[in-house]
């Protein structure tokens, strides 16, 4: 029965010898971003108080002041606190309403809660509401998303997670506080970019011309959306106001801080993955026209690359359009609602900005195809640099990033 489980995932998973090589630099560059201090640790709003989940065990609704769909007031909450030094204690809570529906919660007996306990001298001074507590079910998901993962991808799927936890990691630990510090975000940006787009392909492909080609590609992409979106930014008259929850950095104290120059990062940023992606399909396809064609010239694999990419373009344009436009649909139905033109649709700021952040990945992503098939059309078809195995690695359940190395352009362009 072992082996029969054995063999089952060793046909689903193929032959991957090379494959575990890249998992230990990249636990180890995993480690380091872990232990890599922010220099924001102290930075807390809620100094000398205990953040735990409770029980929500009765709740009280008479000062709520009901207006339609609008509730002010508060909501007294009776409570066992679950963690902490508090553990096992009841208290009462308070749920303050503002009247916002984006904002406000409601609970129920038998919720769980984040709370925030206050104390002074061993005993509890007050407890405060924060919101539902959701960390269970966010790690019950995570955790059945990367078993799927791996059992279906094995080596693959560890490198996929491996890219997950990197690229959080990086933004999270390198990004951020360095932007914070009034660091350029844009230069910041494309660095970040850069050591998440080699590691990332190298867990695709290791250490070969095949990553070279797709490397190049993707940055020459990146570098093309950084352009763009930095001078039409100024042209369209954008401010970087315009992103979410960007006012109340300033109001925290960070006034010096450029938001303008902030969402000219966010742009390229955003569209690094679709260009990754599309640079390791091109890459992968014109490795497979030299597999089977040792001998085919230079501009001949780069024309295969072109009509590869000519395939994978229009799927990937459409992906960011849905992406950066799905998260406005409410807006979308305000403006029919109240019948706004479409005139005047165009020339709001933040709907500027996300055609902005759509034409500008889309014009990227268009020149990775091009920047990809020379870039590989010269590496790729010098003697050696393709492994006879190029088609096994490059298999789409091996990559970091969702790919199609089989596209039908590919055999066409044979």
């Amino acid at each position: 029965m072992r082996a029969k489980i054995l063999g089952f995932f060793k046909r689903i998973w193929g032959e991957q010898p090379s494959a575990w090589r890249v998992l230990v630099p990249g636990l180890i560059l995993t480690v380091i971003l872990m232990l890599l201090p922010t220099g924001y640790e102290g930075a807390q709003i809620y100094q000398g108080t205990d953040k735990v989940r409770a029980t929500v065990l009765e709740t009280d609704n008479s000062t709520i002041i009901s207006t339609g769909l609008i509730q002010n007031g508060e909501q007294r909450c009776t409570l066992r606190i679950e963690e902490g030094r508090f553990a096992g204690q009841t208290a009462q809570a308070v749920n303050l309403l503002t009247g916002s529906l984006e904002q406000d919660k409601i609970f129920a007996p038998g919720d769980s809660a984040l709370v925030v306990v206050s104390h002074a001298d061993g005993a509890i001074t007050s407890v405060t509401m924060i919101d539902h507590y959701r960390i269970s079910w966010e790690l019950l998901l995570a955790a059945v998303f990367t078993l799927f993962l791996i059992l279906f991808a094995g080596p693959g799927g560890l490198r996929a997670i491996l890219s997950f936890v990197i690229t959080v990691l990086a933004i999270w630990k390198i990004m951020v506080p360095a932007t914070l510090r009034g660091a350029n975000p844009i230069l910041v940006g494309l660095l970040l970019v850069a050591l998440l787009t080699v590691v990332i392909i190298v867990f695709v492909y290791g250490f070969d011309r095949r990553s070279l080609t797709a490397i190049l590609g993707s940055m020459l992409g990146v570098c093309t959306a950084c352009v763009l979106g930095v001078a039409f930014t100024s042209v369209l008259h954008i401010h970087g106001a315009v992103m979410a929850n960007s006012e109340s950095l300033l109001y925290a104290g960070y006034q010096d801080l450029n938001l303008t120059r902030i969402f000219m990062a966010s742009i390229f940023i955003g569209a690094s993955g679709a260009m990754m992606d599309l640079s390791v399909d091109i890459t992968s396809g014109i490795c497979e026209v030299v597999r089977k064609k040792p001998g085919v010239r230079p501009w001949e694999a780069v024309g295969s690359g072109i009509r590869i990419g000519q395939a994978a373009m229009g799927t990937m344009t459409t992906t960011l359009l849905l992406a950066y436009s799905g998260g406005y649909l409410a807006q979308l139905m305000v403006f029919m609602a109240q019948g706004t033109p479409l005139v005047n649709i165009f020339n709001y700021k933040y709907v500027a900005s996300e055609l902005l952040q759509t034409l500008v990945g889309s014009f990227a992503l268009v020149t990775v195809a091009p920047f990809t098939a020379v870039v590989g059309g010269f590496l790729l078809t010098r003697r050696g640099a393709v492994p006879a195995d190029a088609g096994a690695a490059a298999r789409p359940e091996d990559a970091a990033a969702p790919q199609s190395s089989d596209d039908p352009a590919a055999s066409a362009s044979v």
